[in-house]
């Protein structure tokens, strides 16, 4: 499908919540959501561009075509393995070719990749794939710390659905098919015809994006082909790339914030995104010494790798013209001497950038404005549906043409995140000023009991209750301890139950391990309290808690002994 008249999903998932078909009426009447479906996009872009380099990786340089190809060949295969559109794929890989490669074949196959994390484990790929009625799982095989291929296979064993594992650069072994078999054995033109009869719907769920984990475990975020499509194509328009563009973003590929501000809109508009081979300093700087990038995009906390690569000169940044550093622009901007880019965004849907033109006041204090026409983006006192006054904190509540309408079968989350008339309450608090005629928002801070480390949110709750179940704890409370390179850390309070010494950070690494939790959500740091702090109607309180981490980690000067990190 190129285009169609028809608004509105044909074929209705079940547990999907789809966007009022008047609101997507009047986002395509206007121009803005397009009619048709990202993989589509994708191939014009493929073909309009075939000569030119789609990727730099270790391995070498890859060009349109040659992508194209083999994306075909491999989404004929998965088609061929009894896959059919629609059904639920798992990823967990790290940063490499291979990913672009299994994301792009599965949307050709019609399939829908759910973008799990390498670091989520039995909790959380246990509870995702039932929740989805996962068909198959894309695994990472030549990983040296963990064995994803025997993971996946017992993980098969506890999802009903799972029929399929396929590996990434993965040795054999039964049950398992490689992705470079699969590609090896899939002829281009049966697999193009193949590719071909795959229904297309514009208005269909073309991949399942996680929340940050704000709820126990993630919730599934069902994004649709137009919507993600929009959501990438306005980012391009909005920082400007070009075809002669070379982006490096070494963040994990697989999260919302690369795939949808650099690796699509990359791909869409026929510049190159290069890879790296790992996150140490020595790959950056091959990578970016055999092909200079023009853009650079990453968090605070990988700052001190870029000056690595900098300050030992393996490679120069002299080519970058732009950066993309969403929490520490100015930094940045003031370091290198280039522009670079505040923005805010989530899995979620809305996006806000700052631009190059914007006074100083907006670039130093904002994550700036959104960025379709049709964001609707509203400040509330936090829980109510009352707007705040100008200057004023509040919650931030939004909706717009590329935010979802509700998570993937979660009633009872989609009654609290969303209010009667579909506005969707992120749970961060924030502040905007009238600067040169335009609403322009800074970030405030949080109303969710969540961690935000190096980018990955942590719900406290889920934390509490594994720590819980430690034999030598009593009570918790699991609070975020300031840090200046990851934002925050894991800490918890606890309260050791009689007859029990009180627990190490190794210790209850163990224990988290034993629960099957991601390594990013173990504490870091332990507090022992005699008792936990409690509101005047007998809830935990974790105001003064959070005013003891900060006093004390003022005044720490290096990291204590009890803090480890979990990489």
């Amino acid at each position: 499908m190129t285009g169609s008249t028809h608004v509105g999903v044909r074929e209705p998932i079940p547990g999907v919540i789809y966007p009022p078909l008047d609101r997507v009426r009047t986002y395509v009447a206007a121009g803005e959501l397009p009619a048709i479906a990202l993989v589509d996009a994708l191939m014009t872009s493929f073909r309009a561009n075939a000569d030119r380099f789609a990727l730099h990786t270790p391995e070498g340089s890859f060009t349109y075509r040659e992508l194209d190809d083999i994306t075909t060949r491999f989404a004929g295969a998965l088609l061929k393995l009894g896959l059919r559109p629609l059904d639920r794929v798992l990823f967990q890989l790290h940063n490499c070719r291979e990913l672009i490669v299994a994301v792009v074949g599965c949307f050709k196959a019609g399939l829908i990749p759910v973008c799990t994390l390498a670091a989520h484990r039995e909790r959380e790929i246990e509870f995702l794939g039932c929740h989805v009625d996962a068909s198959a799982h894309i695994v990472q095989g030549d990983d040296p710390k963990f064995d994803f291929l025997g993971f996946a296979q017992r993980m098969q064993l506890r999802i009903p659905t799972m029929r399929h594992i396929v590996s990434v650069r993965g040795p054999i072994r039964p049950g398992v098919s490689r992705l470079e078999d699969l590609v090896d054995s899939t002829p281009l033109d049966a697999a193009a015809a193949a590719v071909a009869a795959v229904p297309r719907d514009p208005y269909q769920v073309g991949i399942f994006q996680l929340s940050g984990g704000t709820t126990n475990v993630p919730k599934v975020i069902p994004r649709m082909q137009n919507d993600y499509l929009l959501n990438a194509s306005l980012t391009a328009r909005w920082l400007g790339y070009r075809n002669t563009d070379v982006m490096f973003m070494p963040m994990p590929m697989i999260h919302n914030a690369c795939m949808i501000c650099f690796w699509l809109p990359a791909l869409l508009t026929g510049a190159a995104f290069t890879i790296a081979a790992d996150m140490t300093p020595e790959a950056w700087g091959r990578v970016l010494a055999r092909v200079p990038a023009t853009w650079v995009g990453l968090i605070r906390a990988l700052l001190p790798r870029l000056e690595a690569v900098v300050e030992r000169n393996p490679a120069s940044i002299d080519s970058v013209h732009s950066f993309w550093c969403p929490d520490a622009a100015r930094t940045v901007r003031e370091k290198y001497g280039r522009p670079a880019y505040a923005m805010f965004g989530m899995s979620e849907g809305m996006n806000m950038y700052t631009r190059a033109d914007d006074p100083v006041e907006v670039l130093d204090w904002a994550v700036g404005r959104p960025i379709s026409r049709f964001d609707e983006a509203r400040l509330v006192r936090p829980g109510t549906e009352i707007d705040v006054s100008p200057g004023e904190i509040g919650e931030f509540i939004c909706r717009g043409p590329y935010t979802i309408a509700g998570y993937f079968n979660s009633p009872e989350r989609n009654r609290e995140a969303f209010t009667g008339d579909g506005f969707y309450r992120t749970g961060d608090l924030m502040i905007y000023r009238e600067i040169r005629g335009e609403r322009i928002f800074a970030f405030a801070g949080r109303t969710k009991d969540v961690i935000s480390r190096c980018h990955e949110k942590i719900n406290c709750e889920e934390v509490e209750i594994a720590v819980s179940t430690h034999p030598a704890v009593a009570g918790c409370a699991v609070v975020g301890m300031p840090d200046p390179v990851l934002g925050e850390r894991v800490c918890v309070f606890v309260v050791v139950r009689e007859g029990y010494g009180a627990p190490r950070v190794a210790d209850f690494a163990a224990h988290m391990q034993s629960l099957g939790l991601a390594k990013f959500k173990w504490p870091e740091r332990i507090e022992v309290l005699e008792a936990l702090p409690l509101t005047n109607v007998g809830k935990l309180d974790k105001a003064p808690l959070r005013e003891r981490l900060s006093k004390e980690t003022e005044t720490e000067t290096r990291t204590p002994p009890r803090v480890i990190s979990n990489g």
